[in-house]
């Protein structure tokens, strides 16, 4: 009598593939985030500001000052995604609600100064999601992880006087790296020869 094995050896899950390079940067995060070319800038700015162990934050200087990193991110990105009609409509909504509530101001110039006021803190905390929501595609696609610095001690978890830490793997900043090899002999300029074979082609 035949005794069938019930108990089949699982498969083990194959690895994931090893970031060796930009386009498998680019092909991660197009797996992994609904808005690719946004999650990468912020990608980018992370490895820009990261020290040489990897970690950028828990604050950055801004000129004279130190701020958060998620803030310095917004701010620092928020330029790429303004567009003209979104804000006006924006500073619209904010002025109509503001009028709604009667907090809006009768001088036109303190008007304006209120409306923009709001418009900023908005556009700030809309940045700051989005920033948020960037890093965690980041840290579940396995490019960076995050860490929530305390005053005293640092924690795994957000909570009150901790910020984000951002460190960046080491293939990835590698990868990020300028790695292109560009030819210092100008009296022999690139021909790409038969076979798609470069040679050098003689200089006159």
């Amino acid at each position: 009598m035949l005794q069938f094995d019930l108990f089949a050896p699982s498969i083990p899950t194959p690895a994931p593939a090893p970031v060796v390079g930009l386009p498998d940067i680019v092909r991660i995060i197009a797996e992994h985030s609904g808005r690719p070319r946004y999650t990468f800038m912020v990608l980018d700015l992370i490895a820009r500001a990261a020290r040489t162990n990897g970690e950028a934050g828990p604050l950055v200087r801004e000129g004279e000052v130190l701020v958060p990193i998620r803030e310095w991110l917004a701010a620092a990105i928020a330029p790429s995604g303004a567009r003209h009609h979104q804000r006006r409509a924006t500073a619209d909504n904010v002025r109509a609600a503001l009028a709604a509530k009667g907090e809006l101001p009768g001088d036109p110039v303190e008007a304006a100064r209120r409306v923009d006021a709001e418009l900023s803190e908005r556009i700030r905390e809309t940045g700051m999601t989005a920033i948020s929501r960037a890093v965690s595609e980041l840290v579940k696609a396995g490019l960076i992880r995050r860490h929530y610095q305390g005053f005293f001690v640092d924690h795994e978890n957000r909570g009150a006087q901790r910020h984000a830490v951002y460190t960046v793997t080491d293939a990835v900043r590698a990868a990020l790296q300028p790695s292109i090899v560009t030819s210092e002999n100008r009296r022999q300029p690139y021909v790409r020869g038969a076979h798609a074979q470069p040679r050098a082609a003689a200089a006159r």
